[in-house]
This record gives structure tokens, sequence and C-alpha cells, in this order.
């Protein structure tokens, strides 16, 4: 199946800006986010191929090469050598080489490389108000610090790491093998230190050799405000540690908004529902209404209705990035009383008398209603 075009991918145009392709590959990395889409195949595809997409677009060299050749141009994310010819020396043949055992030269060079460590996402759940307001967070998370009784090396203190003698410290091992194609170079990982070019005699018995030891780590985070659930922020370097020098991973933490018990977020704007008396309702009132920055009075006029909605403009959430402001919406609720004493109810009569209503008390069901009109 060929692969889909890169712009198609994330719905840009082919000129598009690097802001214009980094928006767009953020809505769709939030849209079929793994986490947002549990057990979803399809989900998992989109998003490793949005993923994909960006990787090249966003990078000005991989973006030229794919302009001009295409797919071709890029496989192997630029690696040069052959990839300009239908994908790649290693793709075509890489396949034959491992079914004698070998793996093209080089692959396994890369693989015993310096690499980034793992990142480390972390959900922070926060208040309504401190969504709204900003807060300072301390989190508390495990990650692999190096061991301080062999500062990382994972040799015994007063020991050191020895030189591999069966590949000399390169960590791989070449040797010649023919096959139908001819004589062909194999290169593998060193089989006696797996790799890593050196073997440890004595390990640390604090880290069994490992270098690395489970440590409890502390970390304040500043959440700006106007964060809503899903939200993440980004901390570089504060993820697993890098292996053999690479640099450290990321840690992130998404934002989980707790609800509020009367409060409820529509973007930027608030909205709440407040209850008001028959009387407050028919007469109006001055009555406080709760915001997120304290109570404030309101009038209201003479003659409301149940659900009808005011606006408290500038009394809802700043946007994150720094511009703006939402409002609050008040809808006002009538509550009818259900618990009347005679005197109460003689004081609705002849109000409903005055008004010239006629007032049934004992009236009948609807489904004594249907069964009338069905027996007539």
């Amino acid at each position: 199946m060929s692969k889909r075009d890169f712009y198609e991918v994330l719905g840009v145009e082919k000129g598009a800006s690097p802001e214009e392709i980094k928006k767009a590959y953020r809505k769709l990395a939030m849209k079929y986010h793994p986490d947002r889409n549990p057990d979803n195949k399809e989900a998992e595809d989109k998003f490793k191929e949005a993923n994909e997409a960006y990787e090249i677009l966003s990078d000005p060299e991989k973006k030229q090469r794919y302009d001009q050749f295409g797919h071709a141009g890029v496989n192997g994310n630029g690696g040069g050598g052959f990839e300009g010819f239908g994908g790649g020396f290693e793709d075509i043949f890489g396949d034959i080489f491992d079914m004698f055992g070998g793996g093209f030269g080089g692959s396994s060079r890369r693989r015993s490389g310096p690499q980034k460590g793992a990142d480390i996402k972390y959900e922070s759940s926060i208040t309504f108000e401190e969504a709204a307001f900003g807060t300072d967070k301390t989190v508390e998370f495990h990650r692999n610090d190096n061991c301080d009784e062999c500062n990382g090396s994972g040799a015994k203190p007063g020991t050191s790491k020895k030189t591999c003698s069966h590949c000399n410290g390169k960590g791989e091992i070449r040797y010649a093998q023919r096959t139908p194609l001819g004589q062909i170079v194999n290169v593998k990982a060193c089989p006696h230190c797996h790799g890593e070019g050196h073997i440890i005699e004595e390990p640390c018995h604090k880290c069994n050799g490992k270098g690395k030891v489970r440590k409890k780590r502390k970390l304040k985070v500043k959440i700006p405000a106007g964060v809503d659930t899903g939200m993440v922020i980004p901390i570089r370097g504060e993820g697993e540690p890098g292996i053999k020098g690479g640099p450290s991973g990321d840690f992130y933490v998404v934002i989980k908004v707790l609800p509020h018990k009367i409060f409820q977020r529509d973007g930027l704007d608030v909205i709440c529902e407040i209850p008001i008396t028959f009387v407050q309702a028919t007469l109006g009132d001055e009555m406080e209404v709760p915001t997120l920055e304290g109570k404030v009075k309101y009038k209201i006029p003479e003659g409301t209705q149940s659900g009808t909605v005011f606006r408290l403009k500038g009394k809802g959430i700043v946007s994150p990035r720094g511009y703006g402001k939402g409002d609050q919406y008040v809808k006002m609720i009538v509550e009818v009383p259900t618990k009347l004493t005679d005197k109460q109810k003689d004081a609705l009569r002849q109000f409903a008398s005055v008004s010239g209503e006629e007032v049934h008390e004992q009236r009948k069901s609807f489904f004594d209603k249907v069964k009338d009109v069905l027996s007539s």
C-alpha cells in the first residue's frame, strides 16, 4: 500500500508555513493520541502517520528533499546513499541479508550509539480555580538515575570496565559470508559484551552493574492560568537519562481539571445556574452572584423568566496563551415551592383571582384525559 502525500496527511497546502504545519500536526496529534483512543487501531495508525508527516515537513532539509523527490527522497529519514532510488538500498536488500545472519552494515552501529532517554508522562489533577488562575505544583515521580555508588559506570567502586577483547571495544563483529549474491560483509553486535564494547567483571552491588537505580524525584511545575483538561506542559530534559551519552528524555505534565460544584467551562467562558424564588423573578431583586473572583451584586429585572441567561463580561477565564478573557453566563432558575402553608395557598388563590385565572387544584391526570377521549 502506497503512502499518502504528507501534505494531504496534515491537511495543509504544499506552500504552508512552518507555523501552519505545526498547528495542523498538533490538532491531529490531540485528536488521534492513543491516550484518547485506547484500543483504537485506526486512530493509532493515523497518529503514527501524522507523526511521520510532521517529522519530514518540520525539517527544512528533509522537506526540500521530499518536495523534490517525494517519498523516495526521504526514505530512511534522509540518510543519503541509495535513498533516491525506490526506497533505499537497505530497505530493498535488508531482508535478504538477515536471511543469512547479517543485516546491513552500519545499522547495528546506529542502535549501539548514543540514544535519547525515554519520556515520562505524568497526570496532574488540579482544581477548577487552579486551572483558571494558574498555580505551582510539586510533583513526585520515580525515574532511573545514575547510581551514586558507582557514578553510573556499573562497575564496583575501585574497579573499572574492561575493554572487550573480542571486539576491541567496538561493540560489533564483522565477518564475510558467501551468499547467492556473492560475498557479503555482515556486522553484528558482539555477543560477549552485547554491543557495549566493554565488560564489567565486578558489577556494582547497588545497581547490579546497570549503572542506573530507581529514585524518587520531586519537580516544581508552573501551571499557567487558563489551562484545561488534556493540555500538556513539557519540561525538557527531566525524563529518563540518555543511553551512552545521549540526551535525557522529556517530562510531560498532562492536565486534568477536577469538576466544580457550581461552575462549568465552555472554552474561556464560565457557566453557572442560580436559583431564584418566584417572588424575586416576579418583582425583581438585587442579589449576590458567585464568580471565580468573588461575589458580585446583580440586579434581577422584574418579570424574569426561568431559563433567562445574563452575561457578566470579563468574569471568565484568561487564555493560556496570554491574550483574551472569557465571560460568565448566569442562568436563572425559578424555583417553584412544593410545601406551602394554608395561608400561602390562600394568598396564591387571591393572586390568581385578581389576575383573572381559574384554579383547579384537583386536575385530571393526562392518562385520565386519554381514557375520557377513548370512552366517549
